[in-house]
């Protein structure tokens, strides 16, 4: 039967008080070790999802360096390691020090074994939780939108859009601030169009020269101009049968204008240099941060063109306006590069999530993604604190429209932050809110948050 028990490891170099430990956790699969090396090898061998541990171990049984040590290296081999600490009143100072580097709980000595217990149960189930999240992430990342990382209404909204227009063969047009992600969309797009097994071909063109921009797009034949010492195919050319991204096409130069127009009435294009017009069977999805309606207006952007390329038109909010995104992207990007920069335990400070919840992010994504990986590089210590982000709050607020609808909105607000701000752990969630496990379940349900 043991083997149907979970396994719980006890580090404990007190033959008594492990024997009493025993007993009293004979629902679990008991494990013990009395000292560094040992532990360490228990947690190799059995990969247990809780350890209880005492600091005071030999060769240091009346401080807590050995204990300490085996905390932070423990942590370096299973960050979702449930440890809770079994502190006396003279270690108490000890005890908040290992909790800073990442312990889960402590649970003062002498132990009530009934709470004990209680606090164990509730650390497996965290750490059940936490696992089923990582299988759920592993296949959301097989998903075409799993670039995207979201749980706000408008964000949301704009991915079942791209998945509703991505059969179709309409041109689309992304609409957005710099960093929130536009690329991201059109990839998905294209990998949830017939189109997938096809080339997707991307060219920004803020980001090239007006000389050199034409041949990007259409190609040139051999002795077109000077240097053109052989045949050169072009972006849309290369894109046969695939998609063809246009990135920041408000820079587009108005004589590629009137020439993009032309392929996309007759489909077919003429290389520089060239006299034969050849066709190409390319879907079309272009983005830009300028108001196109705007240039259209003023001259500097062709009208027939834009409606050409605006046969769908999908508006990406910035991450400033998305609710719970910022904290849940954070949370993201802080496991993305704890993992490659090698510090797996580092977590956010209480100060730093407000600063991230409050910041306007006016670069966005983009912004949010070098921030992070600034702070996790920088930070001292075991939590990135709001110094390490280097950023300065600004608070905005909502303007209320009727009663029913700012408790609604207050409920979801709440639920959603809450969640991001604890990285998915229900449990976390309801005692940041205040509320029990069931409560918080019912809001879910009832908001639709999965």
């Amino acid at each position: 039967m043991s083997q149907e028990k979970k396994k719980l490891l006890i580090i404990e170099d007190d033959l008594g008080l492990q024997k009493q430990l025993r007993w009293s956790l004979d629902a679990y699969d008991v494990i013990v070790a009395g000292d560094r090396e040992s532990a360490l090898a228990q947690v190799r061998r059995h990969e247990p999802a809780v350890i209880t541990m005492d600091l005071g171990l030999p060769p240091d049984p009346d401080g807590a360096t050995e204990g300490l040590a085996i905390l932070q290296q423990v942590l370096s081999m299973a960050p979702d390691t449930k440890l809770i600490v079994l502190s006396g009143n003279q270690e108490r100072a000890n005890a908040v020090k290992a909790i800073s580097m990442g312990a889960y709980d402590f649970h003062q000595k002498p132990c009530d074994p009934e709470m004990l217990s209680l606090v164990i149960e509730r650390a497996f189930f965290l750490h059940t939780l936490q696992q089923e999240n990582r299988r759920m992430l592993q296949t959301q990342a097989q998903s075409p939108m799993s670039g995207v990382i979201t749980r706000d209404p408008g964000m949301l909204k704009v991915c079942r859009n791209i998945e509703k227009v991505a059969p179709t063969s309409a041109s689309v047009m992304l609409l957005g601030s710099s960093g929130t992600g536009k690329e991201v969309l059109a990839r998905a797009l294209h990998q949830l169009s017939p189109r997938a097994d096809k080339r997707f071909m991307a060219i920004n063109c803020a980001a090239i020269p007006e000389n050199l921009l034409e041949s990007e797009l259409f190609g040139y034949e051999k002795g077109a101009f000077t240097g053109a010492v052989k045949q050169n195919m072009g972006k849309i050319e290369l894109a046969h049968e695939g998609t063809f991204f246009l990135d920041e096409v408000g820079d587009l130069p108005m004589p590629l204008q009137a020439k993009l127009l032309r392929f996309l009435q007759e489909r077919v294009i003429e290389r520089i240099g060239g006299h034969k017009e050849i066709p190409v069977d390319v879907r079309i999805v272009c983005a830009t941060h300028q108001k196109l309606k705007e240039l259209t207006a003023t001259g500097r952007f062709r009208e027939d063109l834009y409606y050409r390329l605006s046969e769908i038109v999908i508006n990406i909010p910035p991450l400033g306006e998305r609710t719970g995104d910022p904290a849940l992207l954070a949370h993201h990007f802080k496991n993305k590069f704890n993992a490659k920069e090698g510090r797996p335990g580092l977590n956010f400070s209480p100060d730093a999530l407000a600063m991230i919840e409050s910041y306007p992010w006016p670069g966005n994504v983009r912004e949010m993604e070098n921030c992070i990986k600034r702070a996790v590089i920088m930070a001292d210590g075991p939590q990135i604190t709001a110094e390490d982000l280097g950023l300065s709050t600004t608070q905005t607020e909502e303007e209320p429209i009727n009663l029913r609808q700012i408790r609604e909105d207050a409920e979801y607000k709440a639920v959603v932050k809450a969640l991001a701000r604890v990285d998915g752990n229900i449990a976390k969630a309801a005692e940041v809110l205040g509320i029990s496990r069931p409560t918080l379940y019912d809001l879910m349900n009832r908001h639709s948050i999965k």
